[in-house]
């Protein structure tokens, strides 16, 4: 058996240099959502692989942390929104608390956000809106898995997808299962991280100030 210090690969010399324009205070827009925008828009175009994929990370009340990666489906002036089992472990976790921190990785073009904020459930109305919008096949998914809990065998989970399958063919509408829906946070601060040469980045953060927006650039 190969052991770990047998390998080739030494991430100590893995390098590079990122090569991009100086992101100057004075092009941000005035909210970070409309700067959020406007980078998700270019993360977009940029053809990235599901630029809308974000690490999603909670705790437990007494600061024990869990992170997974999760697709983000809605934006605007009130914050991100994804949708999860309210049972699952991060629905759980934030249920007890709400505070959470987002990380969009858009390696291939040297950008982060990072979103710090809090978590809540949305209205039973935009959930079952957006359910109503998945492909049958994901709607089926959300009532098969008991999402976070053990099970005892992907041929298990299989079966239960193949009896709502029968139950619930195609065109049939299938019922937004009671224990899924949507959570938005709501962001205190985000973070737009920008990588340069020399690990000179450009990191500048939107901290909410009473009822607006200020931003203070950090060291790299």
């Amino acid at each position: 058996m190969t052991s770990v210090t047998d390998q080739d690969i030494d991430p100590a010399v893995m390098r590079k240099q990122y090569r991009s324009e100086i992101v100057d205070e004075g092009s941000l827009a005035a909210h970070p959502m409309d700067q959020f925008a406007l980078w998700f828009q270019q993360a977009a175009d940029s053809h990235l692989f599901e630029p809308n994929a974000m690490v999603v990370s909670t705790a437990t009340p007494d600061g024990r942390p869990s992170s997974r990666t999760v697709l983000m489906k809605q934006f605007d002036g009130r914050g991100f929104v994804f949708f999860t089992n309210y049972a699952s472990r991060k629905g759980r976790e934030l249920a007890e608390n709400p505070h959470v921190a987002l990380l969009f990785p858009w390696h291939p073009i040297a950008r982060q956000v990072i979103v710090t904020g809090t978590a809540a459930r949305i209205g039973r109305d935009e959930t079952a809106a957006y359910f109503r919008s998945r492909p049958h096949g994901s709607q089926l998914g959300a009532w098969a898995s008991e999402q976070s809990s053990v099970i005892e065998s992907r041929a298990e989970l299989d079966r239960r997808y193949a009896e709502l399958e029968a139950r619930y063919p195609e065109g049939e509408q299938v019922p937004v299962p009671p224990e899924w829906g949507g959570l938005r946070v709501v962001p205190e601060a985000v973070e737009f991280w920008q990588g340069h040469e020399n690990r000179l980045h450009d990191r500048l953060r939107y901290v909410l100030d009473g009822d607006g927006w200020r931003v203070e650039r950090l060291c790299p």
